[in-house]
């Protein structure tokens, strides 16, 4: 029987996650989710699995795009209980709020290097071009000041920090009415599209590998080497270990 390593995913609307002032309520549902993951150890979940995957609930990771990306630090953080134990967070292009002004509680950027009281380790993929305005007249989606730069600089080791320095905020989602609605108002990239998703799955794997697996051979030949091993560019490329 095969057994399954679980990665909470958290993704949540953009446009409206960034016009509201609150996310309150999405981390108290990622909790109850957790919670639900958790209960009987596994056993919710084992009921929506195929019959010989078996989920491992002792090797959890939770990540989370945009919004999303926002929750599951905030979940991580404490910010609502949950009795899932977490072994990895990966954050992928993170945006605390529309402005610094305009945070989305709960407000997670305390803008001092490395005061995140997390016991796991991090990664961090962001965009080069998501805190660039669209068109010229549409704020930026994952502003400067609210965006992966300042979330991977209060990650304490061990992290990494990986950034698609020419794709955009929706540039990796594999859903074509987002992607159309995005082009109204993301800056997206001219690279391929399918390369941008490939190397954030690339990364999510080995960064995996590397913490649950112990097994880091994937994750050194792409910090190592990232561009003859990632099928974009990437720049800049960290990995803080102690």
């Amino acid at each position: 029987m095969g057994s399954a390593i679980i990665c909470l995913s958290l993704i949540f609307g953009f446009v409206t996650g960034l016009c509201i002032c609150s996310a309150v309520s999405d981390v108290e549902d990622a909790a109850e989710t957790a919670n639900w993951i958790h209960k009987d150890d596994g056993q919710n979940l084992q009921l929506v699995l195929p019959h010989d995957v078996s989920p491992d609930t002792d090797n959890v990771a939770l990540a989370g795009h945009s919004k999303g990306g926002k929750v599951a630090f905030a979940l991580a953080l404490g910010h609502a209980h949950t009795h899932l134990k977490f072994k990895a967070l990966i954050g992928l292009d993170p945006v605390e709020g529309s402005n610094t002004s305009n945070r989305i509680e709960p407000k997670i950027l305390n803008y001092i290097p490395q005061d995140f009281n997390l016991a796991m380790p991090v990664a961090l993929i962001g965009t080069g071009l998501g805190d660039d305005s669209c068109c010229g007249c549409v704020p930026p989606v994952a502003p400067w000041g609210c965006n992966h730069p300042f979330f991977f600089d209060e990650c304490k080791p061990p992290s990494c920090y990986f950034v698609a320095r020419d794709f955009g905020h929706l540039d990796m989602v594999d859903d074509w009415l987002v992607r159309l609605a995005g082009m109204f108002i993301c800056k997206t990239g001219k690279g391929s599209k399918d390369d941008m998703r490939r190397a954030c799955g690339g990364i999510f794997v080995a960064f995996l590998k590397a913490y649950m697996f112990h097994n880091a051979d994937d994750l050194t030949a792409i910090i190592d080497s990232p561009n003859s091993v990632a099928p974009i560019k990437l720049d800049p490329v960290l990995w803080l270990q102690s």
